[in-house]
């Protein structure tokens, strides 16, 4: 018998929130193309991914790939960071 391979399911999108211990959540964008009027709507999905090192602050783009359930809400996990957000600047300056 031959193994069929499984794709990985991955997704790229940007950091939201890095409040929550080992838990970044992803805010994943995609177009999708009204069904009446054929215009081109963004449609926004918000993931949390484990992130077992703390790596990642808000405004991160990332790479996430689908996992076994961590969590009861977790179910995906960090791959890398694509691009680092700029550093903010405090507020009490």
């Amino acid at each position: 018998m031959s193994e069929q391979q499984k794709s990985v399911r991955t997704l790229t999108g940007k950091v939201v929130s890095n409040k929550m211990d080992k838990t970044i959540t992803v805010s994943v964008e995609r177009m999708v193309t009204h069904a009446t009027y054929g215009k081109i709507l963004r449609r926004r999905t918000k993931i949390k991914a484990h992130d077992e090192k703390n790596t990642c602050n808000e405004g991160d783009i990332v790479t996430i790939t689908q996992c076994r359930p961590i969590s009861r809400h977790k179910s995906w996990t960090l791959v890398e960071v694509i691009e680092r957000a700029a550093p903010q600047a405090s507020a009490a300056q």
